[in-house]
């Protein structure tokens, strides 16, 4: 398959490295004259030129490729972006931020195909690494759901117990299960949760801090056995 992805920044070249292992096409659209060398200089393919601007756009491919990232940190530049995709038969995915007003850009922006958070990913990520916490943002599946892989630690509430005597919190589903070295798999209910084993859980982004403190625990639950 073919992406067109615009932005060369951070989270641009990240997802065209990720694009590029698994044996796609990548062209990125980049006007930032830095980024362009830094991404020619790993073998990207890239257009420099302001992506507001239609035959920028168009210079890509737009045609013959399957989807469109908008991926720059400016949310205008992505949405329009995102338009000119949709209308060459892109499908399209828009990157917002926190700090805007989400429901507007869902109202406004309904024919953009998935609307993603690669800030509030890593808000979660730098926050439970900093409590010392194992969890692993993995992906952000629609508005406030969120896939994370969480290990189980010796301080877990939960160490001991089967699958199907967790009681996780509304709003979560436990998607995948792995013993401590082996690789996840469908969750078998007769399963204990010993230290290192991985739990892969689909959750509201509010449920976050809940899961964690079954799965992994952390200092307050240890002391005080809440």
């Amino acid at each position: 398959m073919r992406f067109a992805i615009v932005g060369a920044g951070r989270v641009g070249l990240r997802t065209a490295r990720a694009l590029e292992d698994s044996g796609h096409g990548v062209v990125l659209i980049e006007r930032d004259p830095t980024k362009v060398e830094r991404a020619r200089s790993e073998d990207y393919e890239v257009i420099e030129g302001d992506a507001t601007e239609e035959e920028v756009l168009l210079s890509a491919g737009l045609d013959s490729a399957d989807a469109l990232g908008a991926l720059t940190g400016d949310l205008s530049v992505n949405f329009l972006a995102c338009m000119v995709g949709k209308h060459h038969g892109c499908r399209t995915v828009l990157r917002i931020d926190e700090d805007y007003r989400e429901e507007i850009y869902r109202k406004y922006a309904s024919d953009v195909d998935e609307v993603i958070y690669p800030e509030r990913l890593g808000a979660i990520v730098a926050k439970n690494a900093l409590l010392g916490g194992n969890i692993r943002a993995v992906a952000d599946i629609a508005q406030n759901l969120q896939l994370v892989e969480l290990t189980v630690s010796d301080k877990s509430p939960l160490r001991g117990y089967t699958l199907s005597e967790i009681e996780l919190p509304a709003d979560t589903e436990l998607l995948a299960f792995g013993k401590a070295g082996d690789a996840l798999t469908i969750p078998v209910a007769d399963e204990s949760l010993e230290v290192g084993d991985k739990l892969a859980i689909l959750a509201d982004f509010e449920r976050l801090d809940a899961v964690r403190q079954l799965i992994v625990g952390d200092a307050q639950t240890a002391r005080g056995g809440a």
